[in-house]
């Protein structure tokens, strides 16, 4: 039976109360036309609750979301505990209200594959149990959405009831989900969710068509924090990068096979025949030897810059002048987003929830996956026109304000909210 945790009446904002984020991880307010450090937020009427977020602590969008909303949370004086094998790479310095519980499993010769699922809920049960969390919020249905049912089922049977809720990001349904081993565990453990979300429309529908799931889902997609970035261009950076005044272009991802990173420099090499350019690739994996080789078949290498992972991408960006995502599996497109919200336009192809996102002919263009000749032309059509790209510049970070934390997290909390009273009324407190 849940417990009620400690709380201060006097703590708590009320509806319609103006709540001011703290601890912003990056300040720019010394700089001139920079957005504040402070987002005013309504929410809704709600106790300080605690939070457990299991997440994949890597420079993937699901954990650098799962991050930030951990890090908003905290701000408004939840108390958020990060449960993962490795420290989120977005978490930064500890602050107030934030925790980190660390899964590690031993190497033991009799398992071939560390039982990394078991010793997640094991870990799931000493921390709800000790920490008197209210709720879990893991992000992807495999292994995390399995791994809560079993510890909320270990729970159970010690008489304390937690509910959890699974957010859906995208591979735990295209990619890993339509391995037939995974359709089973992947159905059950959203069915057995306290609720359910997609980061996008499309993904919410992939779901659906491709699993029997009888659970509603509703759509809460990524978000930004406007202050975390650069509005305006770091001249000296940018003349490290483009001492000529040639155009910047940029991509970042984890390099897998799905992100087409090929296309990305057949797209660059189409686009440098006809305008100075220069491109930057940012992230790493598995596909990012083929496209070194490509680049130098292409004769494209002296305008290339393969600078690998970065944690926080925000300086690159400022730098841009277009982003290009030619993906063939896209469940939102967060890289997309953040280059929007940095004033660069994109060129995307149109798989997945990249509409959704990326709107095209306003925060730049859309193309069918695969089409390269037209991702370049558009990429030119606004390379060309200084007056046309400013256009789209502006109207890129207007797009990307539609997905600010201020309208995005308010929606989480009603969701935690709507959970954990329908768990009192499911279950009576003791007295």
């Amino acid at each position: 039976m849940r417990r009620k945790p400690d709380r201060d009446a006097a703590s708590v904002p009320h509806a319609k109360t103006p709540i001011t984020l703290k601890n912003p991880e990056i300040h720019f307010d010394d700089l001139d036309g920079v957005i504040g450090s402070h987002i005013p937020i309504f929410a809704p009427e709600f106790d300080i609750m605690k939070i457990g977020i299991v997440l994949y602590p890597t420079f993937g969008g699901s954990g650098v979301v799962a991050t930030e909303l951990g890090k908003a949370l905290a701000d408004l004086g939840h108390q958020v505990h990060f449960i993962s094998y490795n420290q989120p790479v977005r978490l930064g310095s500890f602050t107030k209200n934030l925790f980190y519980h660390e899964v590690v499993v031993s190497d033991y010769p009799l398992f071939e594959y560390p039982p990394y699922e078991t010793v997640l809920a094991g870990r799931l049960v000493d921390v709800v149990k000790f920490e008197k969390l209210d709720l879990l919020h893991v992000h992807y249905a495999i292994p995390h959405a399995s791994a809560a049912y079993m510890a909320q089922q270990i729970l159970a049977s010690e008489g304390i009831r937690i509910p959890f809720i699974t957010t859906l990001h995208g591979t735990d349904i295209t990619l890993v989900g339509r391995d037939p081993s995974f359709a089973p565990a992947i159905t059950f453990a959203i069915n057995k969710s306290d609720a359910v979300t997609a980061v996008s429309e499309s993904l919410r529908k992939d779901t659906f068509d491709h699993f029997d799931v009888k659970r509603p889902i509703e759509v809460i997609p990524n978000f930004i924090r406007p202050e975390h970035y650069i509005p305006d261009p770091l001249k000296d950076l940018r003349k490290e990068y483009a001492p000529n005044g040639e155009k910047i272009i940029t991509h970042i991802s984890s390099f897998r096979p799905l992100k087409r990173i090929d296309d990305v420099v057949k797209i660059f090499k189409k686009i440098s025949d006809r305008i100075p350019a220069k491109l930057i690739l940012v992230g790493d994996g598995p596909e990012r030897y083929n496209a070194e080789r490509l680049c130098r078949s292409l004769g494209t290498c002296q305008d290339t810059h393969f600078i690998g992972k970065l944690k926080k991408p925000e300086e690159v960006l400022a730098i841009s002048d277009l982003f290009l995502l030619p993906s063939e599996k896209e469940s939102f497109g967060l890289a997309a987003l953040e280059a929007m919200a940095s004033k660069v336009p994109v060129i995307s192809s149109n798989a997945g929830g990249l509409p959704e996102v990326n709107r095209d002919g306003f925060s730049g263009f859309l193309a069918p996956v695969g089409d390269i000749d037209m991702m370049a032309e558009k990429a030119c059509y606004l390379l060309e026109d200084e007056g046309r790209l400013k256009i789209f510049k502006e109207n890129a970070y207007l797009r990307a304000l539609d997905f600010s934390l201020d309208k995005v997290l308010p929606k989480y909390i009603a969701l935690y909210d709507r959970v954990l009273q329908a768990e009192k009324r499911t279950v009576p407190e003791t007295t």
